[in-house]
């Protein structure tokens, strides 16, 4: 056994790979997450069910997720990643082989409901080990690589779910997705390690915060203590603005709003809906750079969410766009989309180390928020605004149902950007 002083920091190597074996729960996260979007008339006709229910059924999800982002900070502190997220993997595969087998709505809305709440763990999880395997100015890119590492879940779950689903159903590919999420369980027990230390090299984490009396704090006292900074409050407030739209898009009324207005088939829908989703994972990991790179939070943060504002706009209320033009604006206002990852690395910056876990949890919460209101209420609007059109068993919505619908994303993103001009810039250090 070496020696304290003689001990290495763990090659950035080790380190990735470590990551990168915790990261496959989140791009089954993501896979799960936006899988719905492909599968919409399938659920609707074999569910008998409308846009209302089904916002529900695919918001069940988010529901689960946004109720375990605290809890999960704060277990996360005590339990470290490697339990936390092949727990979590476990979960979730139990709850997709019971959407994949539920003969009736109330199992497959609690296999939604059971996948949710397990994955939530797996952003919060892979963010500690980055917070723990690698150096602090590794942290807002790494936070951006996670986020890149989901969306392509969501890519295998857009063009290639719906050939899949075309030709063997949805059951049966969500039922391989229930046997993948198990065997990911099975590799992070095995391989994945909380700390250096467990490998032989030196902790990036000082032992007085890894073992911090913030550890033992209940659920309650560790929200109240996060909740006491601004910068936690607002930045919990702000990310569903930009993430509650590109996912609520992209993750269920996209493709439907594609196909009926402008002649898409849904094959090239989704492949759309896709494109958003790569932009994303391309802006997530460059705003991360850049803002590690310009040593600032605040100005890249806000000048990501106005111009995300500005393309939402367009793509909802131009009219009728010619396809390379709505492709450009998709892909612009995905890449600011990525802006939401600075969230992460600034609100850890606004409380105590020792806190981070919790925080990240707050801050994940506020993310998910926004899928979770937006999809159900944009399907309730469809459903308000419905003509009574129906092809092949599945209600069509007027163009004015979804701006009406598609309004309250964009209402949102600009709540968003009024919140982050009140926040206090960390200069990418410390605040407290």
């Amino acid at each position: 056994m070496k020696s304290p002083e003689k001990m290495a920091s763990p090659p950035l190597s080790l380190a990735w790979r470590i990551w990168g074996i915790g990261a496959l729960l989140y791009l089954m996260a993501f896979f799960q997450r936006v899988a719905p979007a492909v599968m919409t008339d399938a659920l609707m006709r074999e569910f008998h069910i409308g846009a209302a229910a089904l916002g529900n059924l695919s918001a069940l999800y988010f529901y689960s997720y946004v109720a375990m982002q605290i809890p999960t900070g704060i277990i996360a502190d005590r339990w470290g990643p490697r339990r936390l997220l092949s727990f979590g993997a476990l979960v979730a595969g139990i709850g997709a082989l019971l959407f994949a087998l539920a003969p009736g709505m109330l199992l497959v809305g609690t296999g939604r409901f059971l996948i949710g709440g397990s994955v939530a763990v797996a952003f919060v999880g892979l963010l500690q080990l980055t917070n723990n395997w690698f150096p602090p100015r590794y942290y807002a890119m790494a936070a951006g690589m996670a986020l890149f590492v989901g969306i392509i879940g969501a890519v295998c779950a857009g063009p290639p779910l719906r050939l899949l689903v075309d030709h063997f159903g949805w059951r049966a590919t969500i039922l391989v997705s229930s046997l993948a999420t198990f065997a990911i369980a099975a590799a992070i027990w095995a391989m994945v390690r909380d700390f250096p230390g467990e490998k032989g090299f030196c902790d990036w984490t000082p032992s007085e915060q890894v073992h911090s009396p913030a550890k033992r704090l209940s659920v309650l006292a560790g929200l109240r203590k996060v909740l006491r900074y601004r910068n936690t409050i607002l930045l919990f407030l702000i990310p569903g603005g930009v993430v509650g739209p590109v996912l609520t898009f992209s993750g269920l009324w996209g493709v439907p709003f594609l196909t009926t207005h402008h002649g898409l088939s849904p094959a090239w829908a989704s492949a759309l809906t896709t494109t958003l989703l790569v932009a994303w994972a391309v802006g997530g990991p460059l705003v991360g750079w850049l803002s590690d790179h310009t040593g600032r939070r605040k100005p890249l943060y806000l000048g990501g969410c106005t111009l995300t504002l500005a393309g939402w706009a367009v793509a909802v209320f131009a009219g009728n766009l010619p396809l390379p033009a709505l492709i450009a604006v998709l892909v612009i206002t995905g890449v600011s989309s990525g802006c939401m990852i600075i969230g992460f690395a600034y609100v850890k910056e606004s409380v105590p180390a020792s806190l981070s876990g919790t925080a990240t949890g707050v801050i994940n919460m506020g993310v998910m928020s926004g899928p979770m209101l937006l999809q159900p209420l944009v399907g309730w609007m469809l459903d308000l605004r419905w003509s009574g059109r129906i092809e092949d068993g599945v209600r069509l919505y007027g163009f004015d149902a979804y701006q009406t619908g598609f309004g309250l994303m964009i209402a949102w993103t600009a709540l968003a950007v009024v919140l982050l001009c009140f926040t206090r810039e960390t200069g990418c250090r410390p605040l407290a």
